[in-house]
């Protein structure tokens, strides 16, 4: 069989990346409607700042004993099962939001919506593993992952016209079932490579054009004891917090900061999430830029990293602005920023370690994301009560990036790596 790493005449495998892309959209809708509604559910249901900081950090804490044992599920039971459970897992329990009215009722239901969206990374990051060489994970992994911000862009566009029109409980079972349409098109499409009855031959040999790797288990003491991955956890515990700030503060960071209501963040919001879904492709091409350079893949995925954090920094100023487009566009910036930062942290895991370890290294990387995101929910929501004001927060996030990084480099050394 020729192996030969031209790219075919097939595209087939970029039909599997599309399904992630539209996965991953319903994933961030699910989980950014709360940050939508929160200024409104604040005043209907009377919780204050640090509650609602709870109420963020059941999540977190859900999502971070997920991705425990979520990603070692998923390697065991293969992505077409395990991508649909927790798919569905997590869609009923958003829909279930519309039936509680109180700080507790949400806190439960953003436990049970945590521990289901768990699943969606580690399957989609084994996915692209499975169905991508080495050369094309990157950009593949940043179109699936910018639509985090498709997701997110829909939203404030969508749900406030639900609410106002329907009432806040509506919006949540609307998002909710969208989910459940997307298992049609899984079941419908998805097959491993060699058993699918639509891949040629020619597209099978360029997936599979990367040297083989066995097939032996890798246990999993093996790989929390590796220090590259720990290089990973510890990075996304510095870095993850950050986006979750995003994803649940910046309605309530606009309207307490310029005064805007539900029907006035729409377009700000989406403007935020659209600039971040850019971000995302463009990170995940420029490693493939680097890489068709001469570069190395992994130090082409970190010098691409590095452009990103770089781009982080000035969100210290958005704060301190008065004018309320300067704050979004800065905002904005660090959302592109951190997308391409993702799409190539992702890409770094596929292209250093095994496929069938790839889901149990998300998942562990993506507990330390959820960790860090969980603390820092309970402190954003005690600094917000107790000073009212974001500039600490936003002068924290300035610099994990750069950190982040300089973690990575200093833990990555190669006589540790996972080998196939």
């Amino acid at each position: 069989m020729e192996k030969s790493g031209r790219a075919p005449s097939g595209h087939f495998r970029w039909t599997i990346c599309a399904l992630l892309f539209f996965a991953t959209t319903v994933n961030y809708a699910d989980r950014q409607i709360l940050g939508m509604l929160a200024p409104t559910l604040q005043k209907e249901i009377g919780w204050d700042e640090a509650q609602y900081g709870l109420i963020v950090t059941a999540f977190q804490t859900a999502y971070a004993l997920g991705l425990i044992g979520i990603g070692r599920f998923i390697d065991v039971v293969g992505t077409r099962l395990g991508y649909a459970v927790t798919l569905a897992w997590w869609s009923v329990a958003t829909m279930a939001h519309g039936l509680v009215g109180s700080v507790s009722g949400f806190s439960a239901m953003r436990f049970l919506l945590g521990l289901g969206e768990s699943g969606n990374f580690p399957a989609a990051v084994k996915t692209v593993a499975e169905w991508f060489p080495k050369k094309e994970r990157a950009l593949a992994t940043g179109i699936f992952n910018s639509g985090s911000n498709v997701g997110a862009i829909l939203v404030p566009l969508i749900i406030p016209w639900l609410t106002l029109r329907f009432g806040w409980r509506w919006a949540f079972v609307g998002l909710g079932g969208a989910g459940l349409l997307w298992l049609i098109g899984w079941f419908a499409l998805y097959r491993p490579p060699e058993e699918h009855p639509r891949l040629s031959p020619a597209e099978l040999d360029y997936i599979r054009s990367d040297p083989p790797e066995p097939t032996e288990s890798i246990p999993w003491s093996r790989l929390i004891s590796n220090r590259p991955v720990w290089g990973l956890v510890i990075a996304r515990f510095l870095t993850d917090p950050v986006w979750w700030f995003y994803l649940y503060w910046t309605p309530k960071f606009l309207n307490s900061q310029f005064g805007l209501k539900l029907d006035q963040l729409g377009v700000p919001v989406a403007l935020m999430y659209l600039f971040g879904n850019t971000g995302g492709i463009c990170g995940g091409w420029l490693s493939a830029y680097f890489i068709r350079r001469g570069r190395a893949n992994t130090t082409a995925r970190k010098l691409a990293m590095l452009v990103c954090a770089v781009a982080v920094v000035p969100i210290v100023f958005a704060a301190r602005t008065g004018d309320q487009w300067v704050a979004v566009g800065l905002i904005a910036l660090a959302m592109a920023a951190h997308q391409g930062w993702a799409a190539n942290v992702f890409t770094i895991v596929s292209d250093t370690f095994p496929k069938q370890a790839v889901s149990s290294v998300v998942g562990i990387c993506g507990f330390g994301g959820a960790v860090g995101g969980m603390l820092v929910a309970s402190a954003v929501g005690l600094i917000l009560q107790a000073t009212g004001s974001y500039l600490l927060i936003f002068g924290l996030a300035g610099g994990m990036y750069l950190l982040g990084l300089g973690i990575i480099q200093l833990m990555d050394r190669r006589s540790d790596a996972v080998t196939r």
